[in-house]
């Protein structure tokens, strides 16, 4: 039987539609800031289960890549925002293997301009490597500042010493 294991609790995969959201309504509810109200439902399609993205806020991803609608496959690495899930059948539990990234996507997000990361940069999470031109600016200016103000008392002094 399919079954979705959330933040280490499984959930047996009963039925043709699962809800997934932080509400109490939902079929799976997650409780994290992160997660929609109403954020993925699963669809069954044969023996596996369809993903499908609700417009969610901080949106879904499969193996690392941004989805709106996705069949799942045994292993399958998902995150609702910043919740951490993965897809098991109970033909692949003993021989579970993690996927490659793949990105499967709708045509209506083919066509975007631009798709949101959410993986790549979580709530409240720390963004590593990344060069802030504001924060470098400011950092120069108040070296500068501290410079000058140091040489301006040096200034004084000097103009303030007794003659030798």
């Amino acid at each position: 039987m399919p079954r979705l294991v959330i933040n280490g609790t499984a959930h047996e995969l009963i039925g043709d539609l699962i809800t997934i959201g932080r509400a109490p309504g939902n079929t799976i509810v997650i409780e994290d800031s992160s997660v929609s109200s109403r954020h993925a439902e699963l669809l069954r399609d044969g023996e596996n289960y369809r993903l499908k993205d609700l417009d969610s806020t901080n949106g879904t991803r499969v193996n690392g890549a941004s989805v709106t609608e996705t069949t799942l496959r045994p292993g399958d690495r998902i995150q609702f925002g910043a919740a951490q899930a993965h897809y098991e059948t109970a033909a692949a539990e003993s021989q579970v293997q993690p996927q490659p990234p793949r990105s499967i996507e709708s045509e209506s997000t083919k066509t975007s301009a631009a798709t949101p990361q959410f993986g790549d940069s979580l709530l409240f999470q720390r963004q590593k490597d990344q060069k802030d031109p504001v924060r470098t600016a400011i950092l120069i200016a108040s070296a500068v500042v501290l410079l000058l103000f140091f040489c301006s008392m040096v200034a004084v002094l000097l103009m303030h010493a007794p003659p030798a």
